[in-house]
This record gives structure tokens, sequence and C-alpha cells, in this order.
């Protein structure tokens, strides 16, 4: 049983912070039924037995109304009186006269900006409460503390939210006719001016052509064109051999001359003998 209704909480609690964007730690707006329910069920700490059921840290507030309420019941609330004190206070400008219902209503207002969730005994507040999106109520069954479901309304409000994020808007739809049509006219407007660029550019391309050839025509310079005639041409002076000088002959021809007659001496040439052509005479000298 106890798994089943921690289930469930878990389960509204992320209803409300995937929906409605409540975030930890999450604010609890108490009135004086709520906090005397607790005083007298011996439900301490207050905030401990909050945060388990919506299994976060939690921050409890209440309001000057709720406190003058508490005063206006007498001694049987003195208890609840001092408890409610512990509390923070949330901001109303009603300065402690209206009553704690119309209190909270008007703090939760249209939507419940400040993101609360409010814990009351009052079954008409909460009635009313659960009728506005984003509102999630908590509530004490004799020691043992609850979180309402959320309501049909408060589904059908994010059902109709969420299809309402997928459509456009008729302001949207304006808007997104407008940047169409420029766009289109901005890329008419690019496609006429390359035609014209591309047109200009044919024309100079034509007209470059033609002068030339018209230049030709008025010099009398031929079209065709004519080759010239090879001429014979010289060796290549790389591939000739140098001529050969004299000089050397006639430096040695002059020092061969020693003679006054101008014979000129030739030279002998000597024999080598080798020892094999020795003959036995020749051993024995």
């Amino acid at each position: 049983m106890r798994v089943r209704k921690q289930r469930r909480h878990r389960k509204a609690v992320r209803f409300y912070t995937a929906c409605f964007g409540f975030r930890q730690p999450f604010r609890v707006l108490c009135d004086g039924t709520f906090v005397h329910h607790l005083v007298a069920n011996k439900i301490a700490p207050a905030d401990k037995a909050l945060s388990d059921i919506l299994a976060a840290s939690v921050k409890l507030y209440t309001t000057r109304c709720v406190l003058n309420e508490l005063r206006r019941l007498g001694g049987s609330h003195a208890h609840s009186l001092n408890a409610a004190k512990d509390l923070s206070l949330a901001r109303c400008d009603h300065e402690g006269k209206m009553k704690a219902d119309g209190c909270i209503l008007e703090i939760i207002g249209e939507n419940n900006p400040e993101h609360f969730f409010v814990a009351t005994q009052d079954t008409d507040l909460r009635r009313k409460l659960l009728e506005i999106p984003g509102v999630p109520a908590i509530y004490g069954l004799r020691n043992a503390l609850f979180l309402e479901q959320p309501s049909t309304s408060q589904r059908q409000f994010v059902k109709s939210s969420e299809e309402g994020r997928l459509h456009m808007t008729e302001l949207e739809r304006k808007m997104l006719k407008r940047r169409t049509t420029n766009i289109l006219g901005a890329k008419e407007s690019n496609d006429s001016s390359d035609e014209q660029e591309d047109f200009q550019e044919q024309n100079l391309e034509l007209s470059t052509v033609e002068k030339p050839q018209a230049a030709k025509n008025v010099l009398g310079v031929k079209d065709k064109v004519q080759f010239k005639r090879k001429k014979a041409k010289g060796p290549n002076p790389l591939s000739c051999l140098k001529k050969k000088t004299h000089e050397n002959s006639k430096h040695s021809s002059e020092k061969e001359k020693k003679d006054g007659d101008g014979t000129v001496r030739s030279r002998g040439r000597k024999r080598k003998r080798s020892r094999k052509g020795k003959t036995s005479s020749d051993i024995g000298n």
C-alpha cells in the first residue's frame, strides 16, 4: 500500500514539474486548518513529512491572514498559532483583514506564478484549487499526508497547450508569409541581375573577337599562317674539333739540333737482355 502511494505521488510530482515548471526545493503554502491537523495528529517535523511524500526538499509558507484567523479562533488553536508563526510568510497585501481561503486564492491567481503546493483541509478550497491549472493540493488523513492527483481540467489544459504549441498562431503565419515574399523578391532580383551580367559578358566577348578580324582586313593581313623557308646554316661549333698547333714540334726539333752542320741526331734505342737469352759461356765468365 505504501509503495503504491509513493508511486502515485511521484507520478503527480513529475506531472507538475514537467508541465508547469516546478523546481526544488518545493514551496508549500499552508493554511490554518492544515497546521491544526499537523499539531492535533502530532505529525512533526512538518517539513520532514512533506518532503517524504514529495520526495524532495520543501520550504513551508503561510500568510498574515492565516495567522489572524488562528488568533480569532481562541485558545483551542494556540498551539497551532505558535506552530504557524515558525513558518515563512508569503507576501500578501491584505494585512490580515481577509479570510484565509480568499487570501490563498488571490496569491495563487490564475496560473500560480510562484509555483506553490497548497496544503489545506478545506475541501471546498481544494476543489477550487484543482480547477486552476498548475496548482497541486496536499491534505492530511489522520497521521498520513496525501497529494491530490491532477484533475481532468488540469490535464485538459496541458493537452490543449501542447496542441497550441504545435500549430502556428495567426501572427506567426503573417510573419512567415512576409519573410517568404521578401526572400522570393530578393532571389528574383538576383537572377535578373545575373542574366544581365551574362548578356554583357557575351557582348564583350563578341566585340573582342570581331575587332581584331576587322583590323586585319583593313591592314591587308592574311588570315592563313605563313611558314618560313628553312635556310642552310653552318655546322654546329660545339661538334667541330679544334685546330692543332705545331709549336711543340718546332721546340723539339730545335733541341735535337746539336751539331753545327745542321744534321739531326737520331736517338738509338737500347735493347734489353733477358736472362733466358744468355749462353753458357756468358754464365761461366
